[in-house]
């Protein structure tokens, strides 16, 4: 009787090496689709005893799902916690076979935006996003839903009718927060600035909106300034943050609900006697710093390992099961002081 094939036969017969068919067969590494491919048919071909796993293993790898999501500004170190949150979530999910594409965004005007998803749609199964709520990337995700490619709202929701859910924060109870921290810091009354990136992100228009109704209700006798726009610029920010400073001396508070951390700590840097209570969002290497040595006093942070989790669970849910309608999940925000940091 002649011998089954072995593995070296099956190697040979499909024209790679003995440790690829190992790694298609015991799964001990990524292995791409087009050669799994080539390993299955040269096991039919050949008779190797193991082709029904093979095929198995064919099979669970055409499941994968490839997903895909777009950040804002690489500068911007919460982006890059981010990316490195989502990709740390991937690599423990267990599920080898999905994919994960990470795109940052140097430039944020719409058209910049609305390319990028059009072209990571082509070769994505799903898609999440960070934007502002702009009618023309709306109108772009409806269009992309209704081609097969469920997009996601991340840290920001957004008006598209057709976007397939929303993570990220109740921002309504994070600016209430804060404005309840700021009253009850405040040695004293008086001026609070108060600082968003633009009012196109709805989480950030929200934020503003419920600091205000707290102060409103809650803390009359502060005045808040008017809001300063950031456009999510580390420059800008600070040029801003630094007039802020000049123009009120009586300013007893800031609250920094959108971008530009970077640029604000530099202004408030340069001004090392004023004492303010100043809140802002996101825990990074930097706002750690500034709490440690007292220029920040609250950061209200998204969780950045549950976000990542839910994202890659909900994405996943949209492709494999075919969830549809507007799936949305409110994350807790974290708060950290120096002590805690």
């Amino acid at each position: 009787m002649l011998k089954p094939p072995t593995m070296t036969d099956l190697a040979k017969a499909a024209g790679v090496g003995i440790a690829t068919v190992d790694r298609v067969i015991n799964k001990r590494a990524p292995v791409n689709e087009e050669t799994v491919q080539r390993v299955l048919e040269a096991a039919e071909r050949i008779g190797f005893p193991r082709a029904g796993l093979i095929r198995k293993r064919a099979k669970d790898h055409a499941a994968g799902c490839r997903l895909a999501v777009i950040l804002q500004k690489r500068s911007t170190r919460f982006y890059v916690d981010c990316a490195h949150a989502l990709n740390e979530a991937m690599k423990a999910s267990g599920h080898e076979y999905d994919s994960l594409e990470i795109v940052f965004l140097e430039e944020l005007v719409p058209q910049m935006i609305i390319e990028q998803m059009r072209r990571l749609a082509e070769r994505c199964d799903a898609l999440a996003v960070v934007a502002a709520d702009h009618p023309l990337i709306n109108q772009a995700i409806d269009q992309l839903s209704l081609q097969g490619t469920p997009v996601i709202a991340l840290i920001s929701d957004l008006s598209a009718a057709n976007r397939a859910g929303y993570i990220g924060l109740d921002n309504r109870q994070v600016g209430r927060t804060a404005a309840w921290m700021i009253s009850r810091l405040s040695r004293q009354p008086g001026k609070i600035g108060l600082m968003i990136g633009s009012h196109r992100y709805q989480n950030q228009e929200e934020n503003e909106i419920s600091f205000r109704a707290y102060m409103r209700e809650s803390a009359p006798e502060f005045q808040i300034l008017e809001t300063m726009i950031s456009l999510e610029d580390i420059p800008l920010a600070c040029a801003t943050t630094e007039e802020l400073l000049v123009q009120h001396p009586d300013l007893v508070g800031l609250y920094l609900a959108g971008g530009g951390i970077e640029g604000v700590l530099q202004a408030l840097c340069d001004h090392p006697a004023r004492k303010l209570v100043t809140i802002c969002h996101d825990l990074t290497d930097l706002t750690r710093e500034a709490l440690i040595r007292g220029e920040v006093d609250v950061v209200l942070a998204h969780p950045l390992e549950q976000m990542a989790i839910r994202l890659l669970s909900t994405m996943k849910d949209t492709v494999v099961h075919k969830r549809r309608g507007l799936l949305q999940y409110t994350l807790p925000f974290l708060t950290y002081t120096a002590t805690n940091a």
